[in-house]
């Protein structure tokens, strides 16, 4: 085996493993409302930003799962490269060469979105960037025919994978695997749409969260209670995958307690976008429309669907997309004029944000004590602390 068999090898394995893993925080965060990636360091090296954004999937596979199939497609036709004929050998190697032409073209621009436009880092993400580039390099300095040449010989190769069981066995287990994981993953939005029970918490977690709560410090909000015992303030962007999560998650929690007027709850926009908010990174392109578009429907009563719209399509949203959606379903005909009106309101929000040195969304703050959603604490948790909050009032 050469150098550079071992070292296709090597970068391949390493980015199968590092697809892997993205593909089961990807499965994770979609299915249990209660995980939170170990990956999730901060909010500029975050890997729950990067999969549950609009650049996660494309054309509804998720990324991590085409990076999977991908390695494992590179890896085959390494192994055809090891045991193969010296013609074999020559057209394994230009497909890894064709193959990493793509890959490269796909990590330059998801490269681009997570820099530019997430302004995240995920870890995993650039593990596979290296491989799929390394792969690149290598099968670029190996390559010994024309590209020219492949389709002539692609017939003559698919006759010799025919003939051999072994090569047509896991051609056959890489398409039914393909079909069957695109199949099995669950699709963005998967949690909101299953009834799962929430599990209630143990006496030992009750009492960590009591001890943590009494201990947290406590801020006083300029904003009014009226009358309410427990004040919970979210501080949300519409293009937060977390703020879409938690405003899933905890919907049911809060219908719970808001219909006895003990609680109030007052969501705040902090949108991550330059033009309403200047103290924010600037790469959520249509968050202040979104924010602006709620505000606007409150006159048509028509708000609380057109949120819900916008956290069901965040990942597809445009200035213009935004427009279409608070016509269609907010009702409102003239969002232009109106526009720069509803925008002061966000920006006074955005303002609040940065005087409290916001520096996630979501921010929570259920009596002036701050949860900082980045962290996704999940609905059993939310909920207890708002009964703790309830016994303090008392």
């Amino acid at each position: 085996m050469t150098l550079r068999q071992k070292l296709l090898l090597a970068f391949g394995l390493l980015g199968l493993a590092a697809s892997s893993m993205s593909t089961y925080v990807h499965y994770r965060l979609l299915t249990d409302p209660s995980y939170t990636s170990f990956c999730d360091v901060s909010s500029t090296m975050n890997c729950t930003q990067a999969y549950l954004s609009r650049y996660g999937t494309i054309f509804g596979v998720p990324v991590a799962l085409a990076g999977v199939l991908y390695f494992v497609l590179i890896l085959l036709l390494t192994s055809a490269d090891l045991r193969g004929n010296p013609a074999a050998r020559e057209s394994a190697t230009g497909y890894i060469f064709l193959l990493s032409i793509v890959g490269l073209a796909m990590v330059m621009y998801l490269g681009w979105a997570s820099y530019f436009q997430l302004h995240t880092i995920c870890l995993f993400c650039a593990t596979t960037y290296v491989a799929v580039v390394a792969i690149f390099v290598m099968s670029a300095g190996a390559l010994r025919i024309p590209l020219t040449a492949l389709p002539s010989r692609a017939a003559g190769d698919a006759r010799s994978l025919v003939r051999s069981p072994i090569a047509l066995v896991a051609v056959v287990l890489l398409l039914g695997g393909v079909g069957a994981a695109i199949g099995w993953f669950p699709r963005e939005g998967a949690v909101a749409a299953q009834e799962q029970a929430i599990p209630p918490l143990t006496e030992e977690q009750r009492a960590a969260l009591e001890k943590w709560w009494s201990v947290q410090k406590k801020i006083d909000l300029p904003i009014p209670a009226e009358g309410a015992k427990v004040l919970i303030v979210k501080f949300s962007d519409y293009m937060c995958p977390a703020c879409r999560q938690t405003y899933e998650w905890y919907k049911p929690v809060l219908g719970k307690y808001l219909s006895g007027g003990q609680v109030r709850y007052v969501v705040k926009h902090y949108p991550l976008e330059a033009e309403c908010n200047p103290s924010a990174p600037n790469n959520h392109y249509a968050s202040c429309e979104a924010a602006a578009a709620v505000i606007m429907a409150r006159s048509k009563g028509t708000s609380e669907k057109l949120e819900q719209w916008i956290f069901s399509n965040q990942l597809t949203l445009t200035p213009d997309i935004v427009k279409g959606a608070a016509k269609d379903i907010g009702g409102i005909q003239d969002f232009d004029a109106q526009y720069q009106q509803a925008l002061q309101e966000v920006k006074a929000d955005a303002n609040l944000g940065a005087t409290l040195k916001i520096g996630h969304t979501p921010t929570f703050y259920i009596n002036g004590r701050e949860l900082v959603g980045n962290s996704l604490t999940p609905p059993q948790y939310f909920d207890y602390l708002i009964e703790l909050a309830l016994k303090d009032a008392k």
